[in-house]
């Protein structure tokens, strides 16, 4: 089950959620051979921040940033997010702590 939105600036995460969008994987090889559907099928485990929440409140009181910006590359388990759809695009809420790692280029 899927939510869908007419635009993604109407959606804005809460708390330590991260909005992403995955990489779509290639149809096409550099050399121009194009690749069956059950190739590609599977998502890719990179994806690009779109936005994020404030943070989660801590037991302290005090709200814990995400560790994440708009724009970050990240890799994203196989498993989980909460799938969006704005229009034709896909994209995905992860909680901060299920992003394994942020990729620095």
């Amino acid at each position: 089950m899927s939510a869908t939105f007419k635009s993604i600036k109407s959606l804005q995460p809460l708390f330590d959620r991260v909005l992403v969008q995955r990489f779509k994987a290639e149809t096409k090889t550099a050399t121009g051979i194009f690749l069956p559907s059950t190739a590609t099928s599977s998502p890719l485990p990179e994806a690009t921040v779109i936005a994020v929440g404030p943070g989660a409140t801590g037991k302290d009181g005090q709200i814990n940033p995400v560790s994440v910006q708009p724009g970050d590359r990240v890799l994203l388990p196989g498993w989980g997010g909460s799938p969006i759809k704005v229009g034709e695009e896909e994209y995905h809420l992860f909680k901060d702590a299920e992003i394994l790692a942020k990729i620095n280029e």
